[in-house]
């Protein structure tokens, strides 16, 4: 199923469509999440933060796995009219950005939650400050995955 084609009309298999769907949304579910807290549900804060970290981390898997099945990074920029030289680099600096916006996130989740437990919402200013440069990365990140999904499947 994963290795059929995809759905959104391009050249790209189904996980691929699939996975380039979620990060599209991503920063609209995180936006939500956010807003929870700003309207003072921390409960479900926390609780669609711990669902949409694990929902990111699934389709990350999910991600790796279809790429190397379906015959890895080299077979996918043949069919792309971008220099492989820009690419490697762009994509380099998507997977480091990635890398640090879910290092990020998971560091932020749990020394919140300890924050929050010992001191309540008073100790959550530094919280506050980190989430918007998470927001923000990863944000960039699935703009970035977007693009490269573009740059490989799309014209």
């Amino acid at each position: 199923m994963f290795l059929e084609p995809g759905f959104l009309g391009t050249r790209a298999l189904f996980f691929m469509d699939m996975v380039t769907l979620y990060f599209a949304i991503l920063p609209f579910l995180l936006g939500l999440s956010i807003r929870q807290a700003v309207v003072g549900n921390i409960t479900l804060h926390f609780r669609s933060q711990m669902v949409i970290l694990l929902l990111t981390i699934i389709m990350v898997v999910i991600f790796e796995l279809g790429v190397r099945i379906s015959g890895g990074f080299i077979e996918y920029i043949k069919f792309s009219s971008i220099s492989y030289d820009f690419f490697l680099i762009y994509l380099a600096v998507h997977i480091f950005v990635a890398l640090m916006s879910v290092g990020g996130w998971i560091y932020l989740i749990i020394t919140s939650y300890k924050t929050y437990t010992k001191f309540g919402r008073d100790g959550m200013k530094q919280h506050r400050r980190m989430g918007k440069w998470i927001f923000a990365s990863l944000t960039l990140t699935s703009l970035m995955g977007c693009s490269i999904y573009l740059f490989l499947f799309v014209g």
